[in-house]
């Protein structure tokens, strides 16, 4: 049952990203829709504020409308394609502001839950846990958020990156033990 509609939804994907490469806006506002949300998360991740992060998503989406007569459906989804494009938006804000430390802003819960006490300490853990992946080579970085805040698999991350799946588990496996290592050093010198 679930193989169905995930196969249904595919088609529906596919039909939109027909329409899009067409012209159609209305198609392609739909893919926005449904690929927003992810696609500045990922962002918003990478560069730490909100502004930037909304910033780049829309230049995400407009990029994408230029290119998507060019867009070829491969083995790779759109998502995919959207989050190259991210990632290469991103390298250029990065070498235009020649800054790497973006460590100042705070992540929000997603959580609606009102306590305090609560929201304070996943807070903590969040900026902790951004500090973290920011300490790793940015190829690692980008395998990390990929693979677990966005939820991608192997398969999806190699695709986007132009990587074989085997590479991808390695860099994943690296930094997962570069993770490890500053972790232990922190608390170490703590």
């Amino acid at each position: 049952m679930q193989e169905e509609r995930d196969t249904e939804a595919t088609a529906d994907i596919d039909r939109l990203i027909d329409g899009a490469i067409s012209g159609n806006a209305a198609d392609f506002g739909r893919l926005y829709d449904l690929y927003v949300e992810r696609v500045y998360r990922h962002i918003y991740y990478r560069v730490g504020n909100t502004k930037d992060a909304e910033d780049l998503t829309q230049q995400v989406f407009l990029r994408a409308w230029n290119a998507i007569s060019r867009y070829k459906k491969t083995a790779s989804p759109f998502l995919a394609w959207l989050m190259r494009i991210s990632h290469n938006l991103v390298i250029d804000f990065y070498r235009l502001k020649k800054d790497v430390t973006y460590l100042d802003s705070e992540l929000m819960s997603k959580d609606s839950d009102s306590n305090p006490e609560r929201l304070a300490e996943e807070h903590f853990n969040q900026q902790q846990l951004r500090k973290i992946i920011l300490q790793l080579p940015e190829e690692q970085q980008q395998v990390i958020l990929m693979s677990f805040i966005e939820g991608f698999s192997y398969a999806e991350i190699a695709d986007s990156l132009g990587k074989k799946e085997g590479n991808i588990r390695v860099i994943l496996h690296r930094a997962l033990k570069k993770m490890r290592q500053i972790l232990e050093l922190e608390n170490f010198s703590d």
